[in-house]
């Protein structure tokens, strides 16, 4: 024990111990969209959803974030890596085994030893075996494997708020082309009246039959927009469905019907650059990927030196079975084995380089998934702030054009101008209809976009790694 205990006095840790990376970021985003939106509620971007007020979605969202099978997996892997911490936590103490042994043997009559006797030997007791950690190979492991549990508890909370913007994207979508497909259809009946128009002024002779045919060319063509609408609204039915884990169609009549995108706030809260460091989970994720592979450099250079460990046996050992619970039976042994490497070739060494190449990899993408974090909240504050002004744009437009069907159709009645500008007034009400309903959807979802940039989607809980808190049940 003496041994012992000087041997685990003089242990120490090797390779280096992790620190975080200090990164600069800018004090203010670089979007001039940015002088618009509010910084000072940075906390309320994890309730995007909220900002909607929109029941079915937040059903939508609930069921989402009970059922999705991608979270289902990223929680069976959160149990793995919480298993394999634990199993590294598990070296820290010595592995005590209970033995019942019992075997006989019949020796050789050219034996030169007990010539054809036979032995028999039977054993009772517990062995221990206890690796001491004097270089820290043990303590790096754990740590590594305690970096890799808490970055499965990142990698959660990132499927959750990829799931519920995806979510959010295609409910919209499916309300957009429902929208598009009615604006279609209205169109689809108004061009029928301007078809029979045509027809009624052809056979009053006060028309060609040119003017018929492209009324019919200009039917057909809006027509045909419909179906493409129809399968594009079909798709984002059936990925709600499956991002619920439930079978595509099954949430059909929830949403059929509904034609109004729900409104989407003028302001909104934007978190500071440093914050979307400390709450975009795939930022968390891989600074934890980080420290985990930091460690691993350590437990490559343990392996440079000895390893000592403490062995023993306690219990009752005979030859006769009879024999075995005699107090002369009684037997014991301890050891201290030291193993260490004379001679590989330069293997151990060439293991400690590749975790030091490995790590600076780590690095490299935690770097890279910062800036890229930073683009994508920088692009997603252009996009919402310019689709506003689109949709503006395009709902002038579409007055302007409205009135110009109107206008234009009284002047053919009229006899004051000819049916191909009333084609391109229909034509371009019916582009400029279509374009307005998509842009309306479209600033939604870049709402939803940038909420997600900025690591929407989940309650922060640094007090508790552990906890994968509800995205629905902000903690108090």
């Amino acid at each position: 024990m003496a041994i012992v205990l000087a041997i685990a006095a003089s242990a120490c840790t090797l390779g280096p111990d992790y620190e975080r990376p200090e990164l600069t970021v800018p004090d203010i985003w670089q979007a001039k969209a940015a002088e618009t939106v509010d910084d000072e509620q940075g906390g309320v971007v994890q309730a995007w959803w909220e900002t909607l007020d929109d029941p079915a979605l937040m059903r939508l969202l609930k069921r989402a974030e009970q059922a999705n099978l991608d979270l289902e997996i990223a929680v069976a892997r959160i149990r793995e890596a919480r298993a394999s911490w634990r199993i590294s936590k598990s070296d820290w103490y010595p592995e005590i085994d209970g033995r019942l042994e019992g075997n006989a043997q019949e020796l050789a009559k050219n034996s030169p030893v007990l010539p054809g006797e036979t032995i028999e030997q039977y054993s009772v007791g517990v062995g221990l075996s206890w690796e001491i950690d004097v270089f820290g190979r043990i303590r790096r492991t754990v740590e590594s494997a305690n970096a890799a549990f808490e970055a499965t508890i990142e990698d959660y909370r990132d499927v959750l708020v990829v799931l519920l913007a995806d979510v959010g994207a295609n409910y919209i979508d499916a309300i957009t082309l429902q929208m598009r497909i009615e604006l279609a259809q209205a169109n689809v009946e108004k061009q029928r009246e301007s078809l029979q128009l045509t027809r009624d002024r052809f056979d009053a002779g006060l028309t060609s039959a040119l003017d018929v045919a492209q009324a019919e060319s200009n039917l057909a063509s809006t027509e045909s927009r419909i179906p493409v609408l129809e399968i594009r609204l079909a798709a984002a039915l059936n990925r709600i469905a499956v991002l619920l884990g439930e079978n595509p169609g099954s949430v059909d009549d929830e949403i059929l019907g509904k034609t109004r995108i729900p409104a989407p706030p003028q302001e909104i809260a934007v978190a500071i650059p440093a914050n979307v460091l400390r709450q975009r989970p795939d930022i968390r994720r891989a600074e934890r990927g980080l420290a985990s592979q930091t460690a691993l450099i350590g437990v490559a250079k343990a392996d440079l030196y000895p390893r000592f460990s403490l062995s023993g046996f306690f219990g009752l050992a005979t030859g006769t079975f009879g024999d075995l619970l005699d107090g002369d039976s009684l037997t014991w042994s301890v050891g201290l084995p030291v193993i260490g490497n004379i001679f590989d070739g330069g293997g151990r060494r060439g293991q400690v380089q590749v975790q030091e190449a490995r790590t600076q990899q780590a690095l490299s993408s935690y770097e890279l998934t910062v800036l890229s974090a930073l683009e994508e909240v920088e692009n997603a504050l252009v996009s919402y702030a310019q689709e506003w002004v689109r949709r503006d744009t395009l709902s002038r437009a579409v007055d302007a054009s409205r009135r110009s069907v109107d206008l234009v159709r009284t002047q053919y009645m009229t006899g004051l101008t000819n049916f191909q500008n009333v084609l391109d007034s229909e034509r371009s009400l019916t582009d400029q209809q279509d374009s307005l309903a998509e842009s309306q959807g479209f600033v939604v979802n870049n709402l939803i976009t940038l909420y997600r940039a900025l690591g929407g989607g989940w309650y922060p809980d640094p007090g508790n790694e552990e906890t994968f808190t509800s995205a629905f049940e902000p903690l108090p």
